[in-house]
C-alpha cells in the first residue's frame, strides 16, 4: 500500500498556544532546575545516586517520552514509524537508567537483554517498511520536533558523555578533584537533555494530530 502524503509543516499555529507551550517547557526546566539544587541542598545522602531526584526524574521523563510516542503509534497513527523508532529510542534509554536495579534484582546484564528484545524487533519493522519510514522522515525532519530531539540527543548522548569525564574534571579541579564534581556534572546535563527530548516528543504529537486532522478535513 502507497504512503498517504504528510501536510506541510507549516500548518498554522496559533501565537497564543504557542506562547502557553513555551511557558509550559520553561517552568519544565526550571523545576527540574530546582529539584537538582533542592536534592543537592537538603539529601546529601541521596544526591546523584540511583535513588536521588536526578536519576529518578530522568526515568520519569523517559517513561513520560515512550508512553507519548506508544500513544503517537498506537492511536494517532500519523508518523506510525517514526513513533515506533523513536519509542524503542527512549525506551531503550530508560531500561538502560535502570541498570542497577536490573543487575541486583534480576541478573547482571539483564538491561543489554531488554534493550535487545525492545530494539531489534523494532529495528526489523522499520527496515521492513523503510519506504513509509522514509517518507515520513522527509515530512518530520523539517519539523521544529526533529530539531528539539537532535539537540537533546546531541546533548544527552553525546556533550553530557564528554563534559563529565573524570580526566576533565580530574585537569580542572586537580587536588581538589571530588567525584561528586563529575556526576553531577554529568547527570544534570543528561537529565536537561532528557527534558529536551520529552518536549521534542511533545511537539511530535501535536504535530501528528494536526497532521491527521489536516488530512480528515481533506
Amino acid at each position: 500500500m502507497p504512503h498517504k502524503s504528510l501536510p506541510s509543516p507549516s500548518w498554522p499555529i496559533s501565537f497564543r498556544a504557542t506562547c502557553l507551550r513555551a511557558t509550559l517547557y520553561i517552568l519544565l526546566v526550571v523545576g527540574i532546575a530546582q529539584g537538582v539544587f533542592y536534592e543537592s541542598l537538603y539529601l546529601p545522602d541521596t544526591r546523584f545516586s540511583e535513588r536521588g531526584f536526578t536519576e529518578l526524574a530522568q526515568s520519569a521523563l523517559l517513561a513520560a517520552g515512550a508512553g507519548l510516542l506508544l500513544y503517537s503509534h498506537l492511536v494517532i497513527r500519523t508518523l506510525p514509524y517514526i513513533s515506533l523508532l523513536m519509542f524503542g529510542f527512549l525506551f531503550a534509554s530508560l531500561i538502560r537508567e535502570q541498570d542497577a536495579l536490573l543487575d541486583t534484582y534480576l541478573f547482571d546484564g539483564a538491561w543489554q537483554l531488554l534493550v535487545s528484545l525492545t530494539v531489534l524487533p523494532i529495528l526489523f519493522v522499520v527496515i521492513r517498511k523503510r519506504q513509509c519510514f522514509l517518507a515520513e522522515f522527509a515530512a518530520y525532519s523539517n519539523s521544529f520536533s526533529f530539531g528539539l530531539f537532535a539537540a537533546g540527543f546531541l546533548t544527552t548522548y553525546v556533550f553530557s558523555r564528554l563534559y563529565g569525564r573524570g580526566d576533565f574534571w580530574q585537569a580542572i579541579l586537580q587536588e581538589n578533584y571530588v567525584r561528586d564534581f563529575k556526576s553531577a556534572a554529568e547527570e544534570v546535563v543528561e537529565l536537561f537533555g532528557y527534558a529536551v527530548l520529552l518536549i521534542a516528543v511533545i511537539e511530535l504529537v501535536l504535530l501528528a494530530r494536526r497532521w491527521a486532522l489536516a488530512r480528515q478535513n481533506g
